[in-house]
């Protein structure tokens, strides 16, 4: 035997020892050969359909096993290949849980999902869709680590979240809906108590106009104060953190500085403001606070009920000061009331009697194009009537025409605010104190545009100087 021979030899035996015999003989001993039947004739024509067959290996037997049996030196049970289908298609799942093999996933909605509550889908009309997708109140939607305030009483759907609810903050299982529009009397209100609830209003603050500017003063700083309250309550309860202390309280302090300060004080009260609400947020431990969507609500609240009532204030006080005519600043304030209460009165009539187009279908449904033309027809009406009946001597005239187109405009867009950020929020309204009208910001929501605008229409038209064009008396 060579040297070559004899190592090849010993290598043979060492794999022998280590791993067992060898798969298949050496065939260049000539001991072991495979070879396949000869019955088994010419192979089909590749254009004929598999018989599924295997072809049949013929090999030496050794020691009472055969040598193609490959899997013998790793496992006791060979697999086992069949070309039938399983008569069970769930075989080889067991560990899978029954509801994921038979096609139900469960919940896994996300927060803009719409999940419906009946386990039935033959009664589902159509494919399930999704809603589109919202930034979730109070988050930065461009840092997905930092910035998220924590919404009091309502779930994320992360890590320590209420279970049964989504990211979004509703409970799973239920479809996200608009807010529900009562159902008795017109436009969803109780008109008995609505009415008798603003002949009270009305009466109350005709008595403070004829007292004087201070009573009138007092009224003005009691709605506003409450309407900021009803505001900032309800963002915090929707997932703010707004400076609701310092909003309020610059909501209050605004009539009282224009009245007596004049209009130069009011961009102080509203720059110390929201340098306070600033100072806050510093104060806290990281950004999880969100300063800046919070400080945008507190500056929202502020500007839209505190700068209004800044403006009240400067009606008032130019009267008290006498940088106005006597009684010019009361008699505003009480027409603006009356022109504001008609065409909502107006709106309110024609639109439910007559009204088909929506004004802005998105934001209110009841509010349509036929109701505010009625509202603006009607204030205009109650202008003349004003003029005809001489109950004013600030204002006459063609100015007093002017006035009530200018409230007309104003009041339906200070309504229609109103209600785009209550359908925002997905409120019905801000509050409930007044009975029969909802909250006092939801009663008072059209004089807020109202009154910067009457104020500046005033100046600018001066009715207290003889006007070239009087209609007659």
């Amino acid at each position: 035997m060579s040297d070559d021979q004899w190592r090849a030899k010993r290598r043979r035996d060492e794999a022998e020892d280590d791993f067992g015999p060898p798969l298949f003989g050496d065939s260049t001993e000539g001991t072991d050969s495979l070879s396949f039947d000869d019955n088994t004739g010419p192979l089909p024509h590749w254009t004929a359909p598999a018989t599924g067959e295997m072809p049949k290996v013929v090999g030496t037997e050794r020691d009472g096993t055969d040598d193609l049996d490959v899997w013998s030196s790793f496992s006791g049970q060979p697999p086992v290949w069949s070309d039938d289908d399983s008569p069970d298609p769930s075989a080889g799942y067991e560990s899978v849980s029954e509801n994921v093999r038979m096609g139900q996933m469960g919940d896994i909605t996300g927060a803009n999902d719409v999940v419906y509550d009946d386990p039935d889908p033959s009664n589902l009309s159509g494919p399930v869709r999704r809603e589109p997708g919202r930034i979730t109140i109070g988050t930065d939607p461009t840092d997905e680590g930092m910035g998220r305030p924590g919404p009091k009483g309502r779930g994320r759907g992360g890590a320590g979240s209420p279970s049964g609810t989504n990211r979004g903050g509703r409970p799973s299982g239920t479809v996200r809906t608009t807010p529900s529009q009562a159902t008795a009397g017109i436009g969803g209100r109780d008109m008995p108590t609505a009415i008798a609830v603003g002949a009270a209003l009305a009466a109350a603050f005709i008595v403070a106009i004829k007292v004087g500017p201070l009573a009138a003063l007092a009224v003005v700083i009691i709605v506003i104060t409450l309407a900021s309250i009803e505001f900032f309550a309800k963002v915090t309860e929707k997932g703010y953190q707004p400076a609701s202390t310092i909003g309020i309280m610059a909501c209050f302090v605004a009539p009282i500085v224009s009245y007596n300060y004049g209009d130069a004080a009011v961009p102080l009260v509203f720059m110390m403001a929201f340098i306070a609400g600033c100072v806050s947020f510093i104060g806290a431990p990281n950004l999880n606070s969100s300063p800046m969507p919070n400080m945008a609500i507190t500056t929202l609240g502020i500007t839209w009920i505190g700068l209004p009532g800044a403006f009240a204030g400067l009606f008032l006080g130019g009267e008290s000061a006498g940088a106005l005519p006597v009684h010019m600043g009361t008699d505003t304030l009480l027409i603006i009331a009356i022109a504001v209460v008609v065409n909502d009165i107006g709106a309110l009539f024609v639109g439910s009697g007559i009204g088909k187009t929506p004004l802005r279908g998105w934001i209110s449904p009841n509010k349509s194009v036929e109701g505010f033309l009625g509202g603006a027809v009607l204030t205009i009406i109650a202008m003349f009537v004003i003029n005809f009946l001489g109950k004013t001597a600030s204002w006459s005239g063609i100015n007093l025409i002017v006035l009530g187109v200018v409230v007309a405009i104003a009041a339906p867009l200070g309504d229609l605010t109103e209600s785009m950020f209550k359908r925002n929020l997905d409120i019905k309204d801000f509050g409930s104190i007044i009975k029969g009208h909802g909250g006092v910001l939801d009663r008072f929501d059209g004089f807020l545009f109202t009154l910067p605008v009457a104020y500046y229409t005033m100046l600018v038209l001066q009715p207290w100087v003889p006007a070239a064009i009087e209609f007659a008396t």
